[in-house]
């Protein structure tokens, strides 16, 4: 299972609603077990970082992650979303 953690801070906290709602289309991909978008409540206080949104999405293998990727509607969520947002981390996680 490959584990797909991405974090968003926005530049503008007025856009946090069109930045989820962008977000959230990726869960239309069929590839992901499971998808969610998470409005983070915790402030990093070690390093000042706070991250605005999480989306967490759980892959059966690298092959549904890269074609969950390849994705139309992952496209069209990036190109709503970038230029709203600030920062963006991704992380893929294989679990053992």
């Amino acid at each position: 299972m490959i584990r797909h953690i991405v974090f968003f801070t926005a530049r503008d906290p007025a856009d946090l609603p069109r930045i989820r709602e962008g977000l959230l289309t990726l869960g239309n991909i069929p590839h992901a077990t499971h998808f969610e978008v998470g409005q983070n409540l915790y402030a990093d206080k070690l390093t000042g970082t706070e991250v605005d949104l999480v989306v967490y999405a759980e892959f059966p293998d690298e092959a549904a992650l890269a074609a969950y990727k390849a994705d139309p509607i992952y496209e069209e969520a990036i190109r709503r979303v970038r230029p709203l947002r600030e920062m963006r981390i991704a992380a893929d996680i294989k679990a053992t």
